[in-house]
């Protein structure tokens, strides 16, 4: 679960002009990357048709409505609205389970933004296993972190923005992942070849900044674009109560910064996707009935080099008046060092919430808490919800507002958007 909006610093660009030389060695090697992705890709799936297969087929169909309990800030903005969604998946593995390949499209058509009627690979990946390595090629999706409001070591895949406004939605990205498993710790090895921008809201989204992004005119350091390689590392281990993780990563920011422009007379803000090398670590204990959890990083690119960080703690309660029912107590605070100059709205923050978990057959949930920001004095309310209905299908609830911020607060294009949203999923 997260929130978004961000504030929009101005820099001017002064991008330094690349060899010739230099850009032609790199976009040889960045194609090089994607043909041998490709290539083992292909090499696992084409002898399927002449082995025994062991596969599954399954997925959902959802349809979502939001409500909006305010006219728009804009008048060109959506008001109420609703979205069709879908996401098959197919599963199959040979050689014993030692080989396996996974694909899961997704599609979304909305009624009221183009940019929010799209489409993605969320995972095209051909896995293959052995005692003490894996080998994962293709596109696929990697989460590290573990705290519950801002992953901030979570950046090897791009934000769906226009999918949730929470930020927990991610792109698919196109991979080369080597896993070496040993007694001191699993060390993950990425290859990550071609960037994917982050989907923002279109002119007609809700919600959405004011002034709205406008993703054509996106701005990259790299002379490649998004044909840019980067790569990331990973070492995890747990020690007794303690999980711990230390990452690298050297490539295209999936966190953009904004710059002022114009599109057709009007502002907009334009997208910079910065180089950046970041050093990050996430570590979460399990003491009884309590979790500490805490995630940082130090990045250096998008101008001078910086830190963030976030962590907190989580208490539950197990068996509440004597019933099924677990209750957990959060508490979070999130801090990045770049104060106003930052594009998100945590540098200096703090949510406290309550998890509920009735522990029934219809797996029914509940997620509610307030998100108070220090420099501008403003809260956000938000509850997510879900149960099961029968054997086929989810309902889902969500809802945020954002208690009127002032006119100084980055988040202010947000102060008409508070919604409650509905969706209904069907399982097959």
């Amino acid at each position: 679960m997260k929130l978004l909006f961000f504030s929009a610093p101005l820099h001017r660009e002064n991008l330094a002009s690349r060899a010739l030389f230099g850009t032609s060695y790199a976009l040889l090697r960045s194609r090089l990357c994607v043909l041998c992705v490709n290539y083992v890709l292909l090499a696992a799936v084409a002898p399927l048709s002449a082995v025994a297969l062991e596969q599954d087929f399954s997925g959902y169909v959802g349809l979502e409505y939001r409500n909006f309990l305010s006219q728009p800030s804009d008048p060109r903005q959506q008001g109420d609205n609703l979205s069709l969604s879908i996401e098959p998946e197919y599963y199959s593995e040979w050689d014993n389970g030692r080989q396996s390949f996974t694909f899961k499209p997704f599609a979304r058509l909305d009624q009221g933004d183009a940019e929010r009627s799209h489409w993605d690979i969320r995972e095209m990946m051909w896995v293959k296993a052995a005692n003490d390595w894996e080998l994962h090629a293709g596109v696929g999706k990697v989460f590290w972190g573990v705290t519950e409001v801002v992953h901030l070591v979570d950046i090897v895949n791009q934000t769906d923005l226009v999918e949730d406004f929470y930020l927990n939605e991610r792109l698919g990205q196109p991979m080369l992942n080597l896993i070496l498993i040993r007694d001191w710790g699993t060390l993950d090895l990425f290859v990550l070849p071609g960037f994917r921008e982050r989907t923002f809201p279109g002119v007609k989204g809700r919600p959405r900044s004011i002034p709205w992004v406008d993703t054509s005119q996106a701005v990259y350091e790299s002379s490649q674009g998004k044909r840019h390689v980067d790569y990331a590392a990973r070492w995890s281990q747990t020690l007794g109560d303690w999980d711990l993780g230390v990452s690298y990563f050297n490539g295209t920011s999936r966190e953009p910064r904004f710059t002022l422009g114009s599109s057709g007379g009007e502002a907009v803000y334009i997208p910079n996707y910065d180089l950046i090398r970041q050093y990050s670590t996430d570590i979460q204990a399990t003491l009884d009935a309590w979790l500490l959890k805490f995630e940082a990083y130090y990045r250096r690119g998008q101008g001078p080099a910086y830190y963030a960080s976030t962590g907190g703690i989580e208490y539950s309660f197990y068996g509440v008046f004597e019933s099924n029912a677990d209750l957990g107590i959060l508490v979070e605070y999130m801090y990045d060092e770049r104060g106003d100059r930052a594009p998100t709205p945590f540098q200096n923050d703090y949510f406290i919430g309550t998890r509920l978990t009735l522990n029934d057959e219809q797996s029914s949930e509940l997620l509610g808490g307030i998100v108070r920001d220090f420099r501008y004095n403003r809260y956000y309310f938000l509850l997510e919800a879900s149960r099961r209905l029968g054997d086929d299908w989810k309902l889902s609830v969500n809802a945020l507002s954002f208690a009127r911020p002032p006119i100084t607060d980055p988040g202010y294009s947000f102060r008409n958007d508070n919604y409650l949203q509905l969706e209904l999923q069907y399982y097959f």
